[in-house]
């Protein structure tokens, strides 16, 4: 029997740096042939364009699988199988998968897949790596340990011990192998070497957290961890292990397609405006500039947002400026849309 692929699975929450990890990824792949599936929750996917325009020679169109319908851990016989069956059935195969799930998904139930006779014969979950935003856990977001937090200003006194993001977060960190700290540049080294800590103490026996800036780990020290994680179910623990399937009720996302935007900056201001007002936990997409032959990327996480050209539009592509907002269930669309478009 020839060699199982290895594939890494890596979860996290939106905008803990995922994508971003993996474009590093990608850039020091040192000769590897990657292929990856991108998985986010929203109605259009935008990771894979973000991957796409990094403008890295090794990363092409058929090495990533989209998969845009959401949750991948909720539609794994509609969506993952046949994703993986397109990976599979290329003539080249790759040395290695690499799985991002979107923000909200547990990963259990997707390692709980590689047992599917499909896949279990020809893929084996080489490891499940949980990226953290150590910025957002230093301001007591998605941590169950209120008792621990580094100060009193960052505390989250509206945080509900049964919140069914802090249960997603815990999955995460249960099911992982490894825990990827990020944006530790972001916060001071004391408070760093303290979450670092809270971050040892909840997770599983065996599992390592390391720290980076920028999402930039070493794909040595991401993959090749041999976990053979869907062998090892019952040592990553889950809030849902007793439940046939989980949903996500309490969020939702829709598009807004503002048009060419001639001042990105106004634009900036309406977009925060956006989130101050509103119960809105990310917006992402691209921007139509007029008269500038490169697209440009929009990433907001709460009130931290990056703008950057990323490559210049095709010629057979439309010019279209899109927007992605994400946030919990009851937005206010009509409202949202006014702030944005001014």
């Amino acid at each position: 029997m020839a060699e199982k692929i290895p594939a890494t699975v890596i979860t996290g929450f939106l905008g803990a740096g995922k994508t971003s990890l993996i474009r590093h990824m990608i850039e020091q792949n040192r000769g590897k042939r990657l292929a990856f599936l991108i998985n986010e929750f929203g109605d259009l996917g935008i990771d894979r364009d973000v991957l796409l325009g990094c403008g890295i020679e090794d990363c092409g169109e058929d090495d990533i699988v989209e998969l845009a319908n959401g949750c991948i851990c909720c539609t794994v016989a509609d969506d993952f199988l046949p994703a993986m069956e397109k990976i599979l059935g290329r003539e080249t195969l790759p040395d290695h998968i690499i799985i991002e799930t979107s923000g909200l998904a547990l990963p259990k139930p997707l390692v709980k897949a590689f047992n599917w006779p499909e896949v279990r014969s020809r893929v084996t979950v080489d490891g499940v790596i949980a990226v953290v935003d150590s910025a957002a856990m230093a301001e007591g977001v998605f941590t169950a340990d209120p008792a621990a937090l580094l100060a009193a200003r960052m505390a989250d006194p509206a945080l509900d011990h049964d919140d069914p993001l802090e249960e997603v977060f815990q999955d995460q960190l249960a099911c992982a192998d490894m825990v990827v700290m990020n944006k530790t540049d972001l916060v001071s080294k004391a408070a760093a070497t303290v979450l670092r800590h809270q971050m040892a103490a909840r997770i599983r026996p065996g599992a390592q957290v390391i720290s980076a800036a920028n999402a930039r780990v070493d794909p040595a020290v991401l993959l090749g961890l041999g976990a053979g994680a869907e062998d090892d179910l019952d040592t990553r623990h889950s809030h849902h292990d007793d439940e046939s399937d989980h949903d996500h009720d309490d969020f939702e996302s829709f598009i807004i397609t503002p048009g060419p935007i001639a001042d990105a900056d106004a634009l900036e201001k309406r977009l925060r405006q956006a989130v101050a007002q509103h119960n809105i936990l990310r917006m992402k997409g691209f921007l139509d500039r007029p008269g500038i032959a490169r697209r440009e990327v929009v990433q907001m996480v709460g009130p931290r947002l990056d703008r950057y050209f990323d490559r210049e539009w095709r010629p057979d592509e439309e010019r279209r400026s899109h927007i992605v907002v994400i946030g919990f269930a009851g937005l206010d669309k009509k409202a949202i849309w006014e702030t944005v478009l001014g």
